[in-house]
Parts: structure tokens; C-alpha cells; sequence
């Protein structure tokens, strides 16, 4: 499989896959069905709505999406909406799951529950999938979204979650910054001490086939001029495909500075579980919905 270095280049693939389908919890979003109405028209997946019918027929019908393509389950209630659709996922009945007009902790909730849920023993992470215009592939910027303060064993488990997208996006052996201020171990910032274990750990391969640095600045990892000046030699600098930030805030605020001051497109996916799950903000845009479904249907 090629390396897929753009979202062009995503939706292309994923068209000439089996086409998936996708459970969305609490559907009746005007934005969330016409991201849908985009990936079943280019043929990316088929969904089923689960909510509220008569918002999402009437929505559908605003929208111009044909309801013949679709699947609708008619449940008012919130918690119960995500109960079905993690159900679906569960008995094959769909192949990934999505976060529509429903609290994240009632679709978590859903995810999580030991008998009816999708728990793989595996940790949940999240995985921003980055494209910008200065960079000549992706950047897959992990754990912005689920884990607040990982400690090292957690994060040992995000970065193998992020390597799993990584190699389904074709990049075989994925090259990762464990990013943080400085290039130096200090005893005084923990994450670069959890960044010199995790470097370690790959280069005696414990990790499989990837390559890791740390810790590294974030303009050693994304800029090789920028290390040479510093008299840094790293594998990586320059060519990261993975960047393993030390917690929630400095991932959320790497991936929406991109996108507000950079012009990033962007698409994210909730790995770890028996599926992808699409996590959206309720900020994110029609385009951002799409190529965050496109991404789950990649990595069923």
C-alpha cells in the first residue's frame, strides 16, 4: 500500500475499499448529515442514523440526502442512542461508530461498559490527522482528545494506538517525536524523562518497527534545518510522522493552532476500542466531519 499524504488522497482510497458503514449516535446535526450525505455519495460509506427520526428525515430532506442510502432508528434518548449505536458495532452490524448531537460522556459511557461495550483491555487515545500546506505529509498529532496527563506506560499505549493509524495510512515504519521544550533529559520535566524511556524502549525494539526520538522540541522534529543549526542529528527531525505530546492541553492547543492560524485541514478518530470512533467538537466543520469519517473507514 502507498503512503497516503493528503486527505485527497485518503478519500480516493477509501473509494476503492469495500465500503463501510458507519453507526452515527444522535444523527439530527445539519452538519453531521451532510458530511454523511458527501461520503455516501462518493460511494466512502453507508450510514445509519440512530436519534431522533423525524429531525433527521426532515434534515435529510433540507439537504437533499436520499433517504434509500441510509438506515434510520428512531430513540429520543440521548443515553440510549449511544447504547444502540455501540450495539450495531458490537454485533458487526456497522463497522464504526461516530459522535453526533450526544454528550461525549454518554457515548463513552456506551464504549466502556465491560458487558455491552467495546473495551479491547487496550487504552482509548485519540489521533489528529494533520494536513498543511508547509508540510509534505501528514501530521498525526496523538493524544489531544482523551487522556489528560499520561504517564509513560500510557503513553507507551498512545503511541501504539497512533502507529496502528499510521501503518493503515500506508507509512510502514512511522517515524515519532515524543515532543516537549527541550532536547535534554531534566529531571525537573517529567515528560522528558518519559520520552527518553520511550526512545529507548524503540531502539531495542520493544515497540516494533519505528523509529522514535526524544525528548525533541517541536522544531527539531518539524524542521531538519532547525536542528542542524543546533547541532542536533536525528532520524526524524524533519520527517516525523508521529508527534506524542506529553498531555491533552499541548495537543488541543497544537492541532486547533494549526487549524485557526495555519489553514490545517483535519480529521480525528478514537482508537484502542473494538473500532474507530468518530469524536467530533461540535465546532469542527462539514469538511472536518468528512475526512474524520473517511480516516475511521480507513482503519476498520
Amino acid at each position: 500500500m502507498d503512503e497516503i499524504r493528503s486527505f485527497d488522497e485518503l478519500l480516493e482510497s477509501v473509494k476503492k475499499k469495500e465500503k463501510k458503514i458507519l453507526a452515527i449516535a444522535s444523527a439530527e446535526g445539519t452538519e453531521i448529515i451532510q458530511a454523511a450525505k458527501i461520503a455516501t455519495d462518493q460511494g466512502i460509506l453507508s450510514p445509519i442514523f440512530v436519534g431522533d427520526k423525524q429531525k433527521i428525515e426532515n434534515i435529510c430532506k433540507e439537504e437533499g440526502f436520499d433517504l434509500t442510502k441510509a438506515e434510520i432508528l428512531d430513540e429520543k434518548d440521548k443515553s440510549k442512542t449511544s447504547r444502540l449505536a455501540v450495539q450495531l458495532v458490537k454485533e458487526k452490524k456497522a463497522d464504526f461508530l461516530m459522535k453526533g448531537k450526544v454528550s461525549t460522556s454518554f457515548l463513552l459511557k456506551a464504549v466502556l461498559d465491560k458487558e455491552k461495550g467495546l473495551r479491547t483491555g487496550k487504552l482509548l487515545s485519540h489521533v489528529a490527522v494533520v494536513e498543511i500546506e508547509k508540510y509534505p505529509k501528514f501530521l498525526l498529532v496523538t493524544d489531544g482528545g482523551m487522556n489528560i496527563r499520561p504517564d509513560v506506560s500510557a503513553k507507551i499505549e498512545i503511541l501504539k494506538n497512533a502507529v496502528f493509524v499510521a501503518k493503515n495510512l500506508g507509512i510502514q515504519k512511522p517515524k515519532v517525536s515524543c515532543l516537549t521544550a527541550v532536547e535534554t533529559v531534566n529531571p525537573d520535566m517529567q515528560e522528558t524523562i518519559d520520552a527518553s524511556v520511550i526512545t529507548k524502549m524503540a531502539e531495542r525494539g520493544d515497540l516494533g518497527e519505528v523509529v522514535v526520538d526524544g525528548p525533541v522540541a517541536f522544531d527539531i522534529a518539524i524542521d531538519k534545518k532547525s536542528a542542524q543549526m543546533k547541532g542536533i542529528e536525528s532520524e526524524v527531525s524533519g520527517d516525523t510522522d508521529i508527534f506524542l505530546v506529553p498531555d491533552i492541553a499541548s495537543g488541543n492547543i497544537m492541532v486547533k493552532a494549526l487549524i485557526y492560524l495555519a489553514g490545517a485541514k483535519v480529521g480525528g478518530i478514537v482508537v484502542g476500542g473494538g473500532a474507530p470512533i468518530v469524536l467530533l467538537s461540535r465546532a469542527d466543520t462539514e469538511k472536518m466531519k468528512l475526512y474524520s469519517m473517511a480516516l475511521g473507514a480507513v482503519v476498520c
